[in-house]
């Protein structure tokens, strides 16, 4: 059955976009996670995949051409099948030809549920018949794609309720993403007549998020059209809700037969309410703090997320992990987060998709220890060890721009500017933000970036211009004492760099050993753009700008 494919919303403000390059053609096959085109949004030129399988039927916008969000872009389906009909009605599952579809579909399935299925599979109607039916001045906001990834989204918090006056510009929401909690900000004015999911619930991006209009609307008609179609899913997120209402009811002794999701304790109020925000209660959990610790500052005392960053401990309070009974098994199952979710499907893509190699090598650091000192002696100046890497990284790439590349199935791009993605743990996982040029930054400027990037990620604030288009990446464990270790390439780069922490060691200088500090180093390389050679050359490249780090400044 033929699948349209609309112009994805790929920014939070994209309202067009634009087809740079299709990497794809008419009769290509198409494997799900394909890259089927580099598309121009309002903020960058991002590569859009395909979540479907099948062969490329139709290219419905040229190269260069311009088209509205949800607009048809392309068409996926059996080869040979005929897709006159889907074009005669424009790729809207709405107009006759589609129905069409529908009514032959029904003829000869004889479930109406499968012609239904079948209907949204060809097309996103919802959107269509819900416009068609919507009241003068009413807005229907739907889950935003916040990132390039983003596939779902979760509420964190609401900061509007039903009725408040919206103005345009207005932060309706912070949304978890797969990458960051961001706020989502209103293109409309009017009431809030509707939320169409509560805080901490999930739904997939474009559905019904909350309903705008004139104060006194009846939309309620509106509401469950969306309600019907997401049907599975809310009955699937009704009865997550359900098990974590139940689970505070177990007393003391049925807990270490009961588990819940929530490692956080929870405090109650004496009616036996909990007075703490989602993103609180998140952050509490990401943490390991107890929040019955905790002095509520919001409203009726509620736990707000201000009060989860400004707590402290007490002094002398240690950590203590869960006490379990001696010979008694025990778990905690933990709700996997949309960011987790993103970096499965991300690293496993990457380690079965590309062919990895590694190659290893030990840095002399004396020279590049004794430049630090001296840099960092300047007043208001303050370099680390990661900075200086990453900026010997970036000029040994201009050197050595196959490594500085991306594959894609018909050719290999190679990159004349160099963005270094820098890996940042975070309590969710890991992010990459970039830093941008790096070549053509100076050490202080890097080391800035760097700071101001890590400390976004860790509070969730970076943007999703800041996540994207890295050209080569950087994994540092060397703060947490790790000699050596190898990492999974972050596609779409072809080479990753995993940095360990320097060793005071003895070391063979001019026949005799003597006590030195070296560094290992290992680089990830993608075979099918960096051959073995190539990756030793850069290498090569790498040690000289490290291990004499004056030559970076000239």
């Amino acid at each position: 059955m033929a699948i349209v494919v609309n112009m994805p919303r790929l920014s939070d403000t994209m309202e067009e976009g634009t087809v740079a390059a299709w990497l794809k053609k008419v009769g290509d096959k198409i494997e799900e996670g394909d890259i089927l085109a580099e598309i121009e949004t309002d903020k960058a030129t991002m590569e859009f995949e395909s979540f479907n399988e099948g062969t490329l039927l139709h290219i419905g916008v040229q190269e260069g051409e311009t088209t509205k969000v949800d607009e048809l872009l392309a068409i996926i389906g059996d080869e040979g099948e005929d897709i006159s009909d889907i074009l005669k009605g424009g790729g809207n599952a709405s107009t006759p030809a589609s129905s069409a579809d529908r009514e032959s579909k029904e003829e000869s399935e004889s479930s109406k549920e499968e012609a239904d299925v079948t209907l949204s599979a060809v097309e996103e109607p919802k959107t269509e018949v819900t416009t068609q039916e919507l009241p003068e001045g009413v807005i229907v906001v739907t889950m935003p794609r916040l990132s390039d990834t983003m596939e779902e989204g979760t509420v964190a918090t609401w900061l509007k309720k039903v009725g408040d006056k919206v103005e345009e510009g207005d932060i309706l929401a912070e949304i978890e993403t797969d990458k960051a909690t961001m706020e989502f900000e209103s293109f409309q004015s009017g009431t809030l007549l509707e939320i169409g999911l509560q805080e901490g619930e999930s739904a997939k991006v474009d559905s019904l998020l909350a309903i705008i209009g004139p104060e006194g609307t009846d939309v309620s008609g509106i509401a469950s059209n969306y309600s019907k179609a997401s049907e599975p899913a809310e009955k699937e997120e009704a009865t997550k809700t359900e098990a974590k209402k139940e689970a505070p009811k177990a007393t003391s002794s049925e807990t270490s037969k009961q588990k819940t999701s929530a490692p956080a304790p929870t405090p109650v109020t004496e009616n036996g309410r909990l007075f703490v925000s989602p993103l609180a209660k998140k952050l509490a959990e990401e943490k390991g703090i107890n929040l019955t610790k905790i002095q509520g500052s919001g409203e009726n005392g509620r736990i707000v997320k201000r009060d989860i960053e400004n707590y402290e401990p007490a002094a002398g309070a240690a950590s203590v992990g869960k006490f379990v009974p001696s010979g008694q098994e025990d778990f905690d199952d933990i709700d996997n987060s949309q960011m987790r979710k993103a970096i499965a499907k991300a690293l496993t893509n990457s380690k079965f998709s590309a062919p990895h190699y590694y190659l290893s090598v030990e840095f002399d650091m004396e020279n590049a220890m004794a430049f630090r000192a001296q840099f960092n002696s300047i007043p208001d100046t303050k370099i680390s060890y990661n900075d200086i890497v990453v900026k010997a990284c970036a000029l040994a790439l201009k050197q050595h721009p196959q490594v500085n590349s991306q594959w894609f199935a018909d050719k290999m791009r190679l990159n004349n500017h160099v963005h270094i993605g820098v890996a940042v743990a975070v309590p969710d996982g890991l992010v990459v933000p970039v830093v941008r040029f790096a070549n053509e930054q100076t050490l202080p400027q890097i080391g800035a970036a760097v700071k101001d990037l890590a400390g976004k990620a860790r509070n969730k604030k970076l943007t999703p211009d800041e996540m994207q288009g890295s050209t080569f990446t950087v994994s540092n464990l060397g703060m947490f004492g790790i000699d050596t270790f190898t990492s999974i390439i972050n596609q779409p780069n072809s080479a990753i760099l995993s940095v360990g922490n320097i060793v005071e060691k003895p070391v063979v200088k001019n026949g005799q050993i003597v006590v030195g500090n070296t560094m290992k180093l290992s680089l990830a390389c993608d075979h099918r753009t960096v051959d073995g050679a190539t990756g030793a050359q850069f290498l090569q490249t790498l040690k000289g700008y490290i291990e004499n780090p004056v030559t970076m400044l000239v």
